[in-house]
């Protein structure tokens, strides 16, 4: 009884350790390297690790090209659409030194990676999701080689890239500044990190931006003055169809900087960190329950109350941004690239009425059917089963509208019907569960014979 004791009190000690170390961020960076993360040291099974196997193998040459160096070929092999071209100018990123208002980084994506390509630059910033480890960052040099190599980052991306911003794993963000004519941000005037909540008047500085927005305003295309009354002329950089006049857009693949794909690009970064922010901490959960367990003499399969609590918060919270809870209300209509709109919708999968996850509303909110895309990546699917199962039930309950305690009044009648049957036919296991818990409903219906 007192060795019961004594362990219990380390328990403790332990425990209160742990939260009051939590709170820096040392702490946040090391915690990566612990079990059951293991950041640098566990293998990865992204598309741009996957690629470097192809090269070393010999199953894949990455053809150089005189303008834009290994970029064109990386493009096509990561399968990333060149009307996804988004333009940065402000000095944020890695090539810090490369680039300029003159000279801004192009970003390209696709569902699960990134590629930023500065002219000139002296390398190219790959990145891509790992189901299991999140974000994972890589370079390759920009000059001609026999065997090119992509080399994994050593944390150094980690100080931007693993912070709250990033939900504290690590992840993707996309800031909006206050840049000046050199590039460099008024941080004084303060930073945004943005997504599909951010109002659009506070999005897109330092960024170029292509498209229509009607009587809309945002911070893109401008010089920033360092002057907390009146930073910006918004009218200035109001809906532009060519950036002629501010760059030489003849350096890039695209003339264009969309702002539907930076719409998208924004929603899919924190939609990429909320899924690996509810892996680890389902992950971390579970470990430190299992230590407990050993440590208490209790079954390996028991689960405290505590435990659940931890998994179903961070599964809340994954889900309301999944279904686009709090999204900025649109005020007039975005028009884009449409041959960007084209490619993306097309990927659907789409279900029998032609509907797809990936259709734009653009006149209200991003998309027409508010559940994300990301719901079919390998990340969302390889979930740890707790925080997975507990997200799809309740997503289920929301959409059928079985749940008191939601509070998604964003959602109409027409959405969760539309989203329902898509996901019916689109996602396996959604057409089981609807149907598990339409009988449930039934079974315990109060005018049941």
């Amino acid at each position: 009884m007192n060795c019961r004791f004594e362990i219990r009190s380390k328990v403790v000690v332990l425990a209160i350790g742990l939260v009051g170390l939590a709170s820096t961020s040392v702490f946040a960076q090391l915690d990566l390297e612990k079990e059951p993360i293991l950041y640098s040291t566990t293998a990865v099974h992204d598309s741009v690790s996957e690629l470097q196997e192809k090269v070393d193998e010999g199953t894949l040459e990455l053809e150089w090209d005189d303008r834009f160096g290994y970029l064109p070929a990386i493009l096509e092999a990561l399968d990333l659409s060149l009307d996804s071209q988004t333009l940065v100018f402000s000095k944020t990123s890695l090539q810090i030194r490369s680039v300029s208002r003159n000279n801004p980084r192009a970003l390209y994506f696709n569902d699960d990676a990134y590629v930023g390509w500065v002219p000139g630059g002296d390398i190219i910033e790959l990145s891509a999701v790992d189901p299991q480890q999140g974000a994972i960052f890589y370079t390759i040099d920009q000059a001609r080689s026999d065997h090119p190599t992509i080399k994994r980052d050593q944390n150094q991306c980690m100080t931007c890239h693993a912070t709250s911003k990033t939900a504290n794993v690590p992840g993707y963000l996309v800031r909006s500044v206050y840049a000046g004519p050199t590039g460099h941000p008024h941080y004084a005037l303060g930073t945004i990190r943005t997504d599909h909540k951010t109002k659009l008047e506070d999005r897109f500085g330092g960024w170029f931006v292509t498209g229509q927005h009607g009587t809309m305003r945002h911070r893109g295309n401008v010089i920033a003055r360092n002057d907390p009354v009146n930073p910006i002329d918004a009218e200035e950089g109001a809906n532009r169809t060519d950036l002629n006049s501010l760059v030489k857009t003849d350096n890039y693949l695209r003339p264009t900087s969309d702002i539907v794909a930076l719409m998208v690009l924004e929603h899919q970064s924190q939609m990429h960190n909320r899924i690996t922010a509810a892996s680890y901490e389902t992950r971390r959960a579970l470990h430190h329950q299992q230590t407990m367990n050993r440590l208490l003499d209790k079954s390996s399969d028991f689960r405290s109350e505590t435990t659940t609590r931890r998994i179903n918060s961070v599964g809340d919270e994954l889900l309301e941004y999944l279904l686009f809870y709090n999204e900025y209300e649109l005020e007039d209509q975005i028009s884009g690239s449409e041959q960007f709109a084209k490619d993306f919708s097309r990927m659907g999968p789409h279900d029998s009425k032609n509907r797809s996850l990936r259709d734009f509303d653009l006149t209200k909110r991003l998309f027409r059917y508010p559940c994300s895309y990301l719901i079919y990546s390998k990340s969302f699917d390889q979930l740890p089963e707790p925080v997975l199962d507990y997200v799809l039930n309740r997503l289920v309950r929301i959409l059928l509208d079985l749940d008191p305690s939601d509070d998604s009044a964003h959602l109409t009648d027409d959405d969760r019907q539309n989203i329902l049957e898509i996901l019916s036919e689109t996602k396996p296991g959604i057409k089981q569960r609807v149907e598990a818990m339409q009988a449930d409903r039934q079974d315990h219906s109060p005018t049941k014979n």
